[in-house]
């Protein structure tokens, strides 16, 4: 079997999964995120963030390929890059992390190795920008799709995963605690989180999706 991994870039942005390619749940404000929902241009807008990230600050994404099928992504980028980063109550980012927005292997393609080469190559990139860590906000318990931020929270990656590769909890809340991976060497940050990154990835049952 053929295994790819390259940078998310716009031409390649239609290999996400179409739920995700028109999501800007992160990339904008709550606001502006839901103008655009209301105009119909969150796919435009997707791309306009991407555009500027990769600009202003370099490769912000990552897709891997499985025979030419696209089998999985990640996303993340400094707080300041990510406009809804500042509407939780456990935030803000510190400022010498990089925010996980999201994950995502398609079901079909777990228990593979995908998710170890998705995060081999973040950790490459986070480290050559010399950043100490990496932050998510966790989504506390299950789905109540009676709860008015249940849309919301679906685009949040379980805490009790995180946790359990070894994030650590540094801003608790009952719905959306921040948590953190520390950089503590170069060289042993990058096999923590690869192998942390990598569990947290194939141990998904349900596919983490952006509205």
């Amino acid at each position: 079997m053929s295994r790819r991994l390259v940078n998310i870039t716009l031409d390649n942005l239609s290999d996400l999964p179409p739920a995700c390619r028109n999501c800007v749940y992160w990339e904008l404000d709550p606001v502006a995120g839901q103008r655009a929902c209301d105009a119909g241009d969150t796919a435009l807008e997707k791309e306009a963030w991407l555009s500027d990230t990769l600009l202003e600050w370099g490769s912000c994404g990552l897709l891997v390929y499985l025979d030419g099928v696209s089998a999985g992504y990640v996303l993340y980028a400094p707080a300041a890059y990510v406009p809804r980063s500042v509407a939780f109550p456990t935030s803000p980012v510190s400022p010498d992390a990089a925010l996980l927005m999201t994950a995502r292997l398609m079901p079909e393609f777990r228990g593979q190795g995908l998710g170890r080469m998705l995060l081999q190559g973040v950790a490459r990139e986070i480290v050559r920008r010399g950043v100490r860590a990496i932050e998510a906000f966790g989504r506390v318990g299950g789905q109540d799709p009676d709860a008015s931020d249940a849309a919301d929270l679906s685009c949040l990656l379980p805490a009790d995963y995180l946790l359990a590769v070894g994030f650590k909890t540094i801003r608790p809340h009952p719905r959306t605690p921040r948590l953190r991976l520390d950089v503590k060497t170069t060289v042993t940050w990058k096999e923590d989180v690869e192998y942390a990154l990598d569990r947290l990835l194939a141990s998904m049952q349900t596919p983490v999706l952006s509205r």
